[in-house]
Formats: C-alpha cells, sequence, structure tokens
C-alpha cells in the first residue's frame, strides 16, 4: 500500500494479537463472549481475508440437526469485522464502524465444521482511507461466504458496513 494512511506495524500488531488462540479466547470472551461459547476459531487474518471456522456441536444446533443460523451469522459477521478492526487498529483519526445492513442467503445444510471466508481486506482500506481523508461516511458491502468440510458453499453472507473517520477534538 503505497503512500498508504496505515502503519503496518499496527498491522501486524493486531494480526499477532489476534492470532494468538489464547489471545483470541480471550478477545472473544471480553468482547464477543458467545462467539467464545460457540467455538469459533481464527484460520487466516491477512491484509486481503479473513477465514475462521466454526465447529458442529450440541450448543451450536438447531433441532433440524444443524448449525443454528444465528451462529452461522454471528461467524460470518465477525469475518468482515476482523478485517475492518485490523485495518482501524490505532489508526488517527480514529474510525466508527457499524452494521447497517445484513442479507443471508443459505444454500445448503451445515452438518459439521463450517468455515467463513471474506475476501475484501484491500477494498475495506480503501474505504477506510476515504473516510479519514474526507471525514464523510462511507459504506461497504462486504460479502462472506461459508463452506462446508468438502468446500461446498454452504450460506453467502452480504453485511453492510457503515464507516466513517471521527474529527479530532479541538
Amino acid at each position: 500500500m503505497t503512500n498508504s494512511i496505515f502503519n503496518p506495524s499496527n498491522i501486524r500488531e493486531y494480526q499477532k494479537r489476534v492470532g494468538n488462540p489464547f489471545l483470541f479466547k480471550i478477545g472473544l470472551m471480553k468482547d464477543l463472549p458467545l462467539a467464545s461459547v460457540i467455538g469459533v476459531k481464527l484460520k487466516q487474518l491477512n491484509e486481503e481475508k479473513c477465514e475462521l471456522t466454526v465447529p458442529y456441536k450440541f450448543l451450536n444446533k438447531n433441532p433440524f440437526k444443524t448449525t443454528y443460523w444465528a451462529v452461522l451469522g454471528m461467524s460470518a459477521e465477525m469475518a468482515s469485522g476482523l478485517l475492518l478492526l485490523m485495518y482501524t487498529h490505532k489508526l488517527k483519526p480514529s474510525v466508527s464502524t457499524f452494521v447497517t445492513g445484513c442479507e443471508a442467503k443459505f444454500v445448503k445444510r451445515a452438518l459439521g465444521k463450517t468455515t467463513f471466508r471474506c475476501e475484501q481486506g484491500k477494498e475495506i482500506a480503501e474505504k477506510i482511507t476515504r473516510t479519514v481523508q474526507t471525514f464523510e461516511p462511507e459504506e461497504i458491502r462486504c460479502v462472506t461466504n461459508a463452506y462446508d468440510e468438502q468446500g461446498e458453499l454452504v450460506a453467502e453472507f452480504v453485511f453492510t458496513w457503515g464507516i466513517k473517520a471521527r474529527k479530532p477534538k479541538n
């Protein structure tokens, strides 16, 4: 990223922190306790994509013996949200983020471990850069796809995130 507003050491620090399974679990218990209970695990986080998994287990199932849709949705949101948090970590000025919309399409039953992948890191970085430069709100539609253990599509999620740089207080 040339002429970037992002400090590479801040991004590496965030990746290292959430990439540590122990620290990731502690962070989930603190900020998103239900995600720690359902067993979300981070598999990959880099400048381009985030990949998480969630197991099929007793707490995650519904009466139809599949993974409950809310478990799928929470994990899908987190895949795009971690990319936003990575790029806004220690950023000056700070940037607020908020989910303003959600769409979901369930393609097949989630019966085992499900993998969630959002691959829009570069687009997220561009939108954050724009709001930091203009202080105007931006919106980004982040697609997170969910796959079963055979690599087949289980669900498609689209989260619309509103982002806006906060003006410094004088």
